[in-house]
Order: C-alpha cells, then sequence, then structure tokens
C-alpha cells in the first residue's frame, strides 16, 4: 500500500463514521475502568512532586522569599490539576467521545513511535547486563563531574547597572574627594557601553546611611547590549573600567546596586565575600587584618581586596588649659561656647516654610577655619584681658583615630572585603580557607575570624538543604509504599531517581553552570518528575503481570522467562504514548527558557537547565531501562517464589 494510499484510509476511517459496535453504556464502563487503573497513580505522584518540593518551602533567607512562590505556585497547580483529573475527567471524556473508537494501532505517530522504541526495547532486554553496566558506568561519571562544577549562593542577577564603590584614605579632605569624584565620572564616562554616570561621595542625608567621606558610591546605568562592542560582556566593561581608574590611594570595588543594599542589610558587607575579624582593640584587629590581606593577594577569583580602614582618621583635640583659663578669668564652658561657634555652629533660631522646619545655624566663615594655625588665633574674649588667642588658653593639634568605630555581638569588629569575578564563589572560598588555614596556627587570645557575605548565604541554604532531602527521601519512599504495598517496587522506582540526575549533572557541567540554591530548585522540581514518570510505567508493567497470569496461571510449571518478556515489551510499548506525551510537555514548556534574554533570564536559566537534561535521561531510563530490571525482578520471583508477585494499584 503506498503512503497516499495509508492516509487517505486513515482519514477515511477518522471521518467517514461506522455503525459503532459499542453502546454508551460499554464506553461508560470503558471509561470507568480506565480512570480507576490512571486515577490512583495521578494522585500518588501529585503527593510525590508536592512532597519533593518541601525543601523549597522550608528555604529561609533571600532564597527562601524567591523561590517559595515558585513552590506555592506550581503545589496549587498540580492539586488542582490532580483534582480535575480525577473528578472532571472521565466526565468530560463521557461527553466527547462519540462515534467509533480506534485502536491505538491505527494512530500514525503511535505506530512510529512504537516501530522505533520496539526493537531498541528487544535490543535492551536481550543485553540486560550491559545496560545496566553502561548506565551504572554513566552515574559514575556523573558524581565526578559534580565534584568538578563550582558553586555559588545564587546566579549573578543581571541589573542593567553597575555600582562603583572605591575606598580613599579616612583622611580624605572635601576638596580632594570631589576632585577624585570627578576625575572618576570622566574617566568613566569615556567608556562607549556607558550611557549615565553619576557619583555620590560620603553619605546622603538621612540617619540610615553612615558612609563616611571616604566612601564614593557611583551608579553606572549601561546602554543596551545592542549598543555594545562586538564580544563585550559586562565583566568585561568591568575590567576596563578597573584598568582606567587606577588611582594612587583608592581601591577599587565593584558591585551592582540592588545586590549591594541586599547584602549590607543582611549580612553587614558591601561586597560578595567579607572576612569579619572580631577583637578587644583596634590597633591589633587592624594589623591583624592586613596579614589576611596579604595570604589573600594571589588567590584565583579574589578581586577588589582591601581591608575596611579602622585608623587613620584625624581629629582635632582642643585640651583646655585650666591653669590659664583661671587666670584670665574664663570657665571651661566660655571657651567651649567659641569652638562650637567657629567649628560646628550654633543654632540660632528655626525657619518654618509651610510644613517644613529648617534650623538656622551660625559658624565662623571658612578662611578663619581653613588650618590648624587659623584655628589656634581664633580669639577668646574675655572679661579684663579683651581678646586672646585660643591657643593660649587650649592646646590645639591633630591627632589620629579610628574614621569609624564598627562593632557586632558586643565586640569591636574589622573587616577584610573582596568580590569574586571570573571563578565560582565556592572553590575560591574554600581555596582562601585552606590558605589561611594553613597560615594562622593559632589565634591570639580573644579574636576571631568569621566568613560572612553571600558564603554565609550559601552555608546557611546547603546545611537547611542537608537536612530536608533525607526527610523528603524517606516520605516520598513512603508514598511509594504506599502504592505499591510493596517494597521492592518501591525501591525500583526510587532507583530512578539518580539516574534521572545524570542528563542534569552532564547539562549543568557542559553549559558551564555552578550549583546553587536555583540549581538545586531545578534538580528538586526534577527528582518529582522522575518518580512521577516511572510510576506510569511500572503501572501499566504491573497490569502486564496480571494479564500474564490471567492467561496462563501464575506458576513456574505455566510461566516460562519468554513470556515475562513478551508481555514486558506489550505492556511498555502500548503504554508508550502516555509517558512520550508526559514528557514532551515538560520539554516544550521548559526549552524556550533556554534562549530567554533579559532580566530574570540569569535566575530561571540554572532552574531549567538541569531539568531538560535530567528529563531526557529519565525518560530514556524510564523506557529502557525500568523494563530491563522489572523483568530481573519478575524473573527472579519466579525463579525462587514459584510465582509472580502481583500489584494492584489501589486507591
Amino acid at each position: 500500500m503506498t503512503k497516499r494510499k495509508m492516509i487517505w484510509v486513515y482519514f477515511k476511517d477518522l471521518f467517514i463514521s461506522k455503525k459503532d459496535p459499542l453502546t454508551s453504556a460499554d464506553k461508560l464502563v470503558i471509561i470507568e475502568r480506565s480512570s480507576k487503573q490512571v486515577g490512583p497513580g495521578v494522585f500518588f505522584s501529585t503527593i510525590i512532586v508536592v512532597a519533593s518540593f518541601l525543601p523549597v518551602f522550608l528555604l529561609t533567607g533571600m532564597e527562601g522569599k524567591l523561590f517559595s512562590p515558585l513552590a506555592w505556585t506550581k503545589t496549587f497547580i498540580l492539586l488542582v490539576d490532580a483534582f480535575l483529573a480525577i473528578t472532571l475527567t472521565p466526565v468530560l471524556i463521557s461527553f466527547i467521545l462519540k462515534g467509533r473508537l480506534r485502536p491505538d494501532a491505527k494512530n500514525p505517530v503511535t505506530r512510529l513511535l512504537e516501530k522505533i522504541y520496539r526493537p531498541a526495547l528487544e535490543f535492551c532486554l536481550n543485553w540486560r547486563k550491559t545496560i545496566i553496566a553502561v548506565n551504572i558506568v554513566a552515574l559514575a561519571a556523573g558524581v565526578f563531574m559534580m565534584t568538578k562544577i563550582g558553586s555559588e549562593f545564587m546566579p549573578p542577577l543581571d541589573e542593567g547597572s553597575i555600582l562603583f564603590m572605591p575606598i580613599t584614605m579616612p583622611d580624605v579632605s572635601n576638596s580632594e574627594i570631589k576632585r577624585l569624584l570627578q576625575l572618576q565620572d570622566r574617566l568613566i564616562k569615556t567608556v562607549p557601553e556607558v550611557h549615565n554616570v553619576l557619583g555620590k561621595a560620603g553619605r546622603a542625608y538621612t540617619a540610615t546611611d553612615n558612609s563616611p567621606i571616604s566612601m564614593v558610591e557611583t551608579i553606572i546605568m549601561l546602554k543596551p547590549k545592542s549598543e555594545w562592542r562586538k564580544g563585550f560582556t559586562k565583566n568585561k566593561i568591568i575590567n576596563e573600567l578597573n584598568a582606567k581608574l587606577q588611582i594612587p590611594g583608592v581601591t577599587n570595588g565593584w558591585t551592582q546596586p540592588i545586590i549591594n543594599r541586599i547584602n549590607m542589610l543582611s549580612t553587614g558587607i558591601r561586597t560578595d565575600v567579607g572576612l569579619k575579624v572580631y577583637g578587644q582593640n583596634l590597633d591589633t584587629i587592624y594589623a591583624f587584618s592586613q596579614k589576611l590581606k596579604k595570604a589573600l593577594v594571589g588567590i584565583p577569583g579574589v578581586k577588589d581586596l582591601y581591608v575596611e580602614p579602622i585608623t587613620g582618621g584625624k581629629y582635632i583635640d582642643i585640651i583646655i588649659k585650666r591653669e590659664e583659663i583661671g587666670r584670665y578669668g574664663l570657665s571651661v564652658d566660655d571657651v567651649n561656647a567659641v569652638v562650637e561657634i567657629a567649628l560646628g555652629g550654633m543654632q540660632l533660631t528655626t525657619t518654618v516654610e509651610g510644613r517644613r522646619r529648617f534650623s538656622v545655624n551660625a559658624r565662623f566663615g571658612q578662611d578663619f577655619r581653613n588650618n590648624i594655625q587659623d584655628l589656634k588665633r581664633l580669639q577668646v574674649q574675655t572679661m579684663g584681658f579683651g581678646p586672646v588667642p585660643l591657643e593660649a588658653v587650649a592646646d590645639v593639634k591633630i591627632t589620629n583615630g579610628p574614621p569609624m568605630i564598627n562593632s557586632e555581638n558586643a565586640l569591636l569588629r574589622g573587616t577584610v572585603l573582596f568580590n569574586v569575578r571570573d571563578r565560582d564563589l565556592g572553590s575560591t572560598v574554600t581555596e582562601a580557607q585552606q590558605k589561611l588555614n594553613t597560615m594562622l596556627k593559632q589565634m591570639p587570645k580573644g579574636y576571631f575570624i568569621d566568613w560572612s557575605g553571600q558564603w554565609e548565604n550559601q552555608i546557611r541554604a546547603n546545611k537547611t538543604l542537608k537536612i530536608v532531602i533525607p526527610i523528603v527521601l524517606v516520605i516520598i519512599f513512603m508514598v511509594l509504599y504506599f502504592t505499591y504495598h510493596s517494597v521492592k517496587e518501591a525501591l525500583i522506582s526510587m532507583i530512578t531517581v539518580p539516574f534521572a540526575l545524570i542528563g542534569g549533572v552532564y547539562m549543568v557541567y557542559f553549559y558551564g553552570v555552578n550549583l546553587s540554591v536555583a540549581v538545586a530548585v531545578g534538580f528538586i522540581a526534577l527528582f518529582g518528575m522522575a518518580i512521577e514518570t516511572v510510576m506510569i510505567l511500572t503501572i501499566y508493567l504491573n497490569e502486564a503481570m496480571q494479564k500474564l497470569v490471567k492467561d496462563k496461571g501464575n506458576s513456574k510449571e505455566t510461566i516460562e522467562p519468554e513470556d515475562i518478556r513478551n508481555y514486558i515489551i506489550e505492556g511498555a510499548t502500548k503504554r508508550l504514548r502516555p509517558v512520550v506525551m508526559t514528557v514532551s510537555v515538560s520539554l516544550f514548556g521548559l526549552i524556550p527558557i533556554l534562549w530567554a534574554t533579559g532580566t530574570g533570564s540569569d535566575v530561571m536559566l540554572p532552574i531549567t537547565i538541569p531539568l531538560i537534561g535530567g528529563t531526557l535521561t529519565a525518560i530514556v531510563y524510564v523506557l529502557f531501562v525500568t523494563p530491563v530490571v522489572f523483568e530481573m525482578v519478575k524473573e527472579h520471583e519466579l525463579k525462587h517464589k514459584g510465582k509472580i508477585k502481583l500489584i494492584d494499584v489501589k486507591e
């Protein structure tokens, strides 16, 4: 029969009605039997998928806020979907299913799939040990690749802008920091990819911003990526800017505006990683921090390394000479009033403008307080001796001190700060810890160090996942056990998980994505989907065994190993389409994310990559390896127990 004639026959059978051999009552019986067969699988697979998302629900901190909406959304969708699949779908089928029913053999897609699948499955069953050995080797290779994949807390989200945070010496003057700020802005604007740049030195007019004058925050707005030079990435732009802004006395720092604020609020660290040094003396903390900085220099991935200044601030000390003020008939308050008016300013009155109030202060002009000599010549009015210079009644000098005192947990704190670029966060910090552990055999008494920043968040998330995931595995195993009422069948389904994860690991490795909380969420979603897929096929394979027992009895005298194989091939082949449809729906929904661009794609991509790779290997394992394992189990039961153990999944 020619291909054209086959197509004509198919559409003729499809659209030209013939007498229906089944009555409405017969169709309702078929629908009821099919629903009872598939319903328990849908119900229990939904429970498993929901249980697999338990680690996401228990995440805390910023990772919990980011991924818990995803977990809640998927959970509610699955629950509603399972409810509708069990209740509404059979009813709709009873109304929609009209005319003559067609067997699967008449469907050209099903015939094509079976034509490819049956020989491949027969090959796998004939070479069972080889197939299992290949899977074990692939699993071992996946475990090895997992050890070579870098790690980080969260994939960096491209905010479309850059935050430049240089640090100068603490004693920098207002005029000098203003000159540096203008110079830096001009240099930044020379890069073609920069659209706008705006810098700020010191703190804003708010009590929540405690930035010293030596800290500069410059927001760099970039042009759209379509206008960038060919082959340029954000990291290349940062490297070019960093090369242009090498100014003596200035330590550069690069981050992004939003993540910088989140880091500062959550950990108190404004870079990716910070090494907090706690102690009792600021000078000792600063000296020890400098040693740590020297040890970290040269580690690959460590960028923008600097020690947060603890000393180096300049203070004007005015120490009153009590003997001299007594001779001139002055009091301490008289001298302090002059100092207050000259330097700090005295509030004279308050002006009201609408609903706003402004204080009016007065102090000496800048020409009278420009340098230490001018301050010494400030006039202090006396009652009997006329005006006398301030240096006559007080010692005026400049002394060194801390520009800012940081404390945490009732201890003084210093920090060694650095960002991580061109390498993953986990291996960078691990190498730094190993180097410091070699250098620091014993800490000074009363001093200790603590890692903070993104590393602190990563450790917290990893601890949560390590505790919760084993609990989830136990829960899923119990659900499988109550589904099959068999430990053996539950274990067969659980074996699918590591083999399904192989594809996810391979794809993460070759895609160059680091392990993160986002990747872990992708593996968690893959975990539930793999169990769901293997449950569908296992139900059909058990149905094939029930048919075998019905046809030939349940005894090794009546059943041959060849019979088990034939019925497994028949059961797996005839139920190929539901399994392929289940996986195809997931793939068709996920693959477009690989080409997604724009804000948010940085986080979605690490979730999607393990899902796609794992789905592909999961379907291969379920379709080809699960029947192999199932056949070996049933042959073992027939050989040692004299019969096959039948599993009837009931709700």
